[in-house]
Formats: C-alpha cells, structure tokens, sequence
C-alpha cells in the first residue's frame, strides 16, 4: 500500500494514495469525539488535537443502529458499531494548495441506519473526474441523534432531538477548518444527499447556525419540507422513557447501547418518527413551509426524484410485478377512497400504461414526486433552482428505482462488468452536471441540452435518459391529480 501524509491544523494524517485512480483516500478521520456515556444526546465535541502520525486508512465506527445493511454494503467488512462514530471520509485528487470544489455527502436510510462508507458512497471516481474533493460522513441515528428531552432534562438537552444535525454541522466547521489540506476550498462547499440524505440537506438548510458553512445543496429523492413537531417528538421520548422504566436522562446515558437501541426496534419502533426536530431554537421553523427558512434563501439547489422509485420497496415481494384490479382495491382504496377510478385513470394516462403494476408503484411513490415539485416551487423564490427526473432503466425489473441514481452521480455506475453499455451515456450527464453544481452553482455541461432554471409557469426540468431532455411540468397529470 502506498501512503500519503498530510498535515492538517489538528495534526498529520496518514492516507492511501490509490494511484489507479490517481488520488487520495482518508478514512475514518474524527472530526467529533465520542458520544457515548454521559455524552449522549448532548452536543458534539469537536475533535481534539494529536501528536504525531494518525492512521486514516481504514473506515471508522458507524453509529449504533438495528440490522446488518451497513455489512452487506460497505467495502470494509470490519467496520464496527459504536457511539464513538463521529467519522468521515476524504477522497482527494492531491493533498496540494489547489481551491477544489467540495462536495459533502450525507448518506441514506432515512435517519435510523447507514453510514458514509457503503460502497455506493466510494467518492474516489467522483473527485479523480471531477477534479474536485468528496466528503461522505458518520453521524448520530435513530435514538441516539434524534431523542427530544429538553422536557424530561432541561436546557442542556434542549437540541438533543437534532443532535445528529448537530453533528453534520460538526462536520462542516470541520470541513471549513481543515479542506484546505486536502487541497480544497472551503468557500466552495455543496453538501448532497439522497433519500434520508436529501433531507438532511434540506434540514441543514433551515439550520441559523449552519449558514455560510455550504454554497449550495442537491437534494436526490429526499426533498422534505418539514421537520419533525416538537409536541410529537417529546411524545415519541416519553414512550421510550416509560418503555425502559426511566425517569431521568441520567438512567438513560447509564444503559448500554444495545438496550437503548431495544427499546425503539421493537413495537415501539412502528410508534417513533425519528428525525430533525422542529425546537425553536436551533431549528427554528420548518425548513419549507410556508416559505424557504430566512437561512436557506439564496442557496441555489438541485433537486429531483427517480420515475420508479418505489420498486425498490418491492424489490424481495415474489409477486413482484404481479397485480389485478381487486388486488389494487385492496392496497389503494382506503388511501383513494372515492377518487379510486379517477386517479388510476389518470396514472395510466400519465404513464402510457394498462399495466396495474406499473400504475401501482408511481402511485405508491408520488410523494418524492410531490415533495420535489414543492420545494422546487417554494425555494424557486429565494435562490436557483434546478430540477430533474431520473428516468434511466438500471435494470428491466426495478427501472429506476428509489437510490438508482447514486451510482451515477459518484461516477460508479460503470465499474461493473455488469453496466449495460448505455450506462456510461447517463453516468457522464449526471454526474458531469453534478460537478458543473457544485463548481460554479450551475449544472449544464456540454454533454446535455440547455438547461433553464426552473420557474413555476413552465416549471422545466431535466429528464436523465439515454436521450436526456428538458421537459417542461415533468409528469404533470401526476402532479396535477394530487393538487386537485
């Protein structure tokens, strides 16, 4: 393995320089301490300073969470679960006095699980194309993040229901001091995410004290106008509380993790909405409604949703793709009601389709399409917007399903053997506008049409495609039957 050093303000770091690639991989670098003990739900502590060579060559802790998912697919099989999980990722073309772009990436999987070492999440190819530097980030989950108890412990908890967006804001002021070593500019900051990752770039946006710390976001499948109510996340603690038998936030930071993570992975699961919580303070207001939150205007933003996404929902069904009309009754009635005829009418209009199956996963996943439409058409008053559509096919089964487009944003899509050859067509236009965003606030790029900032009388936007085009209302008869 060949290595690189780089000196940074806290001390010297020791990387992998992947010379296939022809940059540089630091991994599992601190930028917060531990978060466990009599630290949990309280703010993060900023890294302290070292002597010496630290080692940043391999993946650190993710945060404690239910299942195996972040095994199944991370590239580093040794990675553990812990509470000292404040971690994140540097790929880099060189470790020089160049002003690189950055683009900080804030994983999926809703705010419950994950961790910016999946493989997906490999930014080595984005910033060797891009010529730019790739952040991704470890951060606070599910009841260790996201735990409302000002009610229950007072003042010093009063953010405890945002502290894992206390700790991405950790992480910019990280990447603000520190990017520079690495050969980025830290007045050139996009932060990107997908899904629960696409919210987290919307909450950021909402967030007083995170302002000036990014120029612009792109928000893939996640566009989430709204924070969690303070009354429901205070509810959601008090049933943890009452479920573990405690009575203070010291009982609390005295059980082990593995209890904690107990008591919300059972029945009490299906009760808990984990999330950013609207507190008045630190996130004052909802981020989007009624209007884009006085921190978010004049950041432009990129933001879209994927044709098929709820396929992937689908995905382990064995009647995948199998649907008759009673059976659509059954999963669609009481949510259509009377309206039942006239929406599936209009989706088979919409989709040129009979096929009940087809009608039955863009019904199901309208609300990224609505979500994206709105913040699109609220923000479009306080910055630049762009707006797209991923309608790529990556397989016949799962179309473009929900998460499809990442591959293609990092510029990982045609690693595989497996890539249809079609895939670097849609890989080179995504991710080329990608790179055009995040350099200068502007996604076009010679390999696509004109693309106009998106308004809300024609309201275009891009459709990436084989063919990529700009369409102007996207899928409007979706759009419009849910207005209606």
């Amino acid at each position: 393995m060949e290595t690189v050093i780089v000196s940074t303000p806290l001390g010297q770091l020791r990387g992998e320089r992947l010379e296939e690639k022809n940059v540089s991989a630091f991994r599992g670098v601190h930028y917060g301490q531990d978060t466990s003990g009599k630290q949990r739900f309280l703010p993060p502590r900023p890294a302290l300073p070292w002597e010496g060579v630290q080692d940043a060559l391999h993946y650190g802790d993710a945060c404690v969470q239910g299942g195996d998912d972040y095994k199944k697919n991370t590239s580093d099989q040794n990675i553990e679960l812990s509470e000292d999980c404040l971690v994140l990722n540097v790929w880099t073309p060189a470790a020089d006095d160049a002003t690189r772009p950055v683009m900080v990436w804030f994983h999926g999987r809703g705010f419950y699980a994950g961790a910016g070492s999946e493989y997906l999440y490999d930014g080595a190819n984005l910033a060797a194309r891009g010529d730019l530097v790739v952040v991704t980030v470890n951060h606070r989950l599910n009841i260790f993040g996201y735990l409302q108890l000002d009610h229950i412990g007072g003042d010093a908890f009063s953010a405890s229901g945002n502290a894992g967006v206390e700790d991405m804001e950790l992480a910019l002021r990280w990447v603000r001091d520190n990017i520079a070593s690495f050969g980025g500019n830290p007045d050139n900051v996009t932060i990107f995410g997908e899904s629960g990752g696409g919210v987290k770039v919307c909450t950021l946006m909402g967030v007083p004290s995170a302002q000036g710390l990014f120029k612009r976001g792109i928000i893939q499948s996640g566009a989430q106008p709204t924070g969690i109510k303070l009354e429901k996340a205070q509810k959601n603690a008090d049933k943890v509380m009452e479920k573990l038998g405690a009575r203070t936030v010291e009982e609390l930071q005295a059980l082990s993790a593995k209890e904690l993570l107990q008591s919300v992975a059972t029945s009490v699961r299906t009760a808990l909405d984990f999330g950013p919580v609207v507190d008045g303070h630190y996130l004052p207001r909802h981020m989007f409604v009624p209007d884009s939150a006085p921190s978010a205007v004049g950041v432009p933003i990129l933001v879209g949703s994927n044709r098929d996404e709820y396929a992937l929902y689908e995905s382990t069904n064995p009647k995948f793709g199998e649907m008759t009309m009673a059976k659509l009754k059954e999963k669609l009635g009481a949510r259509l009601g009377d309206r039942f005829d006239e929406i599936i009418a209009a989706y088979s209009k919409a989709r040129q389709t009979d096929d009940l199956w087809d009608i039955y996963i863009a019904i199901q996943g309208n609300y990224f399409q609505q979500g994206t439409n709105y913040v699109a058409s609220t923000h479009s008053t306080a910055a630049p917007v762009y707006l797209y559509s991923f309608d790529y096919r990556v397989t016949n089964k799962l179309g473009a399903c929900h998460g499809s487009e990442i591959a293609f944003a990092f510029s990982n899509a045609t690693t595989s053997p497996m890539a249809k050859s079609e895939a670097k067509i849609v890989e080179d236009a995504v991710s080329e506008a990608w790179i055009a965003f995040a350099r200068t606030g502007n996604p076009n790029h010679s390999g696509l049409p004109e693309w106009p900032v998106y308004d809300t009388t024609d309201r275009p936007g891009m459709v990436f495609n084989i063919e990529s085009r700009v369409e102007n209302d996207i899928r409007s008869l979706e759009r419009t039957i849910w207005a209606r």
